[in-house]
């Protein structure tokens, strides 16, 4: 998948997709019912697929003040939307100056200058513009005079009849419901991340980790969880199973640095990863995050953990 950062001077091979448009914060699978009937479409047409998206998401510019909520960050989100078969993402840095075009311009500049698409695919309530004031009816139309055409997919349901959402899944994942969470994203929510320098204590009490500030992700519920972690080499993806730690360590926190932070230990691996990028799905709950009266304690608490987390990824 090739990844364009503007819409301005793109390569010939480049224009003329069929474009996907969201945010696909998640790409759960009722985004990937939207990039499904976008592939179809550039299949009849014999176009590329492309997926548009915003960079940072909007609701960053407009409420700043919110806490972390984002679900993917832009390295995660095209990994998934490559999963899905998209042929080139384009990413649209949201600013100021962005927010202020008009719908019709987006439409005029974006789309159609820009982009010279073949045809748009976006969910029922997609809008855009300035003030949110294009909506898929003012889509259609200005596709019908500018020579592209729209199609809209309506929302794709759950087994429980619920519509796939970002908020569903976010919802979820804060309660610890990592079952429903993977059930609505189709695949295990991660955190991706590179590998930051810790204090050690891992190391030192028997169990070295992995550690990934949570920066812009979502925190979900607080606690121990059976993890799959992928490093990237080269092309591919190679996944260790291990455990991780979501939460501010409360037995040894730095009490100078709040932050949430994720620890994962591999499981068998001796490998140094700092520097580098990791991703770590949360594939099932072990335990909610608890203070423990010393180190001994904690030590044997991560040893059980350890033993669970195999369990479930069953590598016991």
């Amino acid at each position: 998948m090739r990844l364009f950062r503007h819409w301005t001077g793109l390569p010939a091979d480049a224009r003329g997709a069929v474009v996907a448009l969201g945010n696909f914060d998640g790409v759960h699978l009722g985004h990937a019912a939207v990039v499904g009937a976008a592939a179809a479409e550039a299949a009849r047409l014999g176009a590329p697929l492309a997926a548009l998206t915003f960079e940072p998401h909007p609701r960053s510019l407009f409420r700043p003040q919110d806490p972390p909520f984002r679900l993917t960050l832009l390295r995660a989100k095209a990994h998934a939307l490559a999963e899905l078969g998209v042929d080139i993402l384009y990413v649209l840095h949201f600013d100021r100056a962005f927010s202020t075009l008009t719908a019709e311009d987006f439409v005029a500049e974006v789309l159609v200058a820009g982009l010279g698409l073949r045809h748009a695919v976006c969910g029922p309530d997609f809008v855009f513009g300035h003030g949110r004031g294009g909506n898929l009816a003012l889509l259609r139309s200005l596709g019908e005079r500018a020579g592209f055409g729209v199609t809209a997919v309506a929302p794709a349901l759950s087994a429980d009849g619920a519509a796939y959402s970002s908020t569903a899944v976010r919802k979820a994942l804060e309660a610890g419901e990592l079952e429903r969470a993977t059930a609505l994203l189709g695949r295990p929510w991660e955190i991706e991340g590179r590998v930051e320098h810790g204090d050690a204590r891992g190391r030192k009490l028997g169990f070295p980790t992995a550690n990934i500030l949570l920066g812009e992700h979502l925190e979900p519920r607080r606690g121990v969880y059976a993890v799959m972690a992928g490093i990237d080499e080269g092309a591919a993806t190679i996944w260790h199973p291990g455990v991780a730690n979501i939460g501010r360590r409360p037995t040894i926190a730095n009490p100078g640095d709040p932050r949430p932070l994720l620890e994962a230990h591999l499981f068998d691996f001796a490998g140094d990863l700092y520097g580098r990028h990791l991703r770590v799905r949360l594939v099932g709950f072990v335990r909610d995050e608890k203070r423990f009266p010393g180190l001994d304690a904690l030590t044997a608490q991560i040893a059980e953990d350890c033993r669970t987390a195999r369990r479930m990824l069953g590598q016991d």
